[in-house]
């Protein structure tokens, strides 16, 4: 199987400062920094996904700012695709699934931001275009959420996600779990 990493919107606005902070940002980021290298060390693809917010009412990712650009410790290199998107999921309205498929690519290593978000919404839609998907807990990062009066702390958001795509969409292991089964 022809494997690719797809590190999704590890953008400024998700760090400390940025407009969107995430819980875990600068830690998940370094996970994600270790299976970049793994994958240039080994030749093997990588693709950047960057969320760009084009609604009238956005308040991060807005185009020309710095919040929009990846954290330093993901930087792309050149030659490395960049997926522009506007909407959660990766494939929507982007040439993500053709570059894929062009590439004869079938299997995606998945890690990035926000979990509950675009992450959930990207590996869902991988799922239904047939691809195998290996989802990198400690590499992904959220926030907490509120439902009504109620608090979710963005552990437990992060966990329930993860929980509920592992049966099925994607097989759910860190990134130690996954180096150590790549070299």
């Amino acid at each position: 199987m022809n494997s690719a990493l797809i590190l999704i919107d590890i953008q400024n606005d998700y760090f400390p400062g940025g407009r969107m902070e995430v819980e875990g940002s600068l830690q998940a980021s370094l996970k994600a920094a270790k299976v970049l290298t793994c994958f240039r060390g080994q030749g093997l693809p990588v693709i950047h996904v960057q969320h760009v917010s084009v609604r009238p009412e956005a308040t991060f990712f807005l185009p020309g700012t710095s919040g929009v650009e990846f954290y330093n410790t993901v930087t792309p290199l050149s030659g490395e695709p960049v997926m522009q998107k506007n909407y959660p999921n990766s494939f929507r309205d982007t040439p993500l699934l053709d570059h894929l498929r062009g590439n004869s690519i079938n299997r995606l290593v998945v890690c990035g931001m926000m979990t509950h978000m675009c992450v959930d919404s990207t590996v869902r839609a991988a799922f239904d275009h047939g691809f195998k998907c290996t989802l990198l807990s400690d590499a992904c990062a959220t926030r907490s959420l509120a439902l009504q009066d109620n608090v979710i702390p963005a552990e437990t958001v992060h966990a329930a996600f993860m929980a509920a795509l592992g049966p099925i969409f994607a097989r759910v292991v860190t990134v130690d779990e996954f180096l150590s089964k790549s070299q």
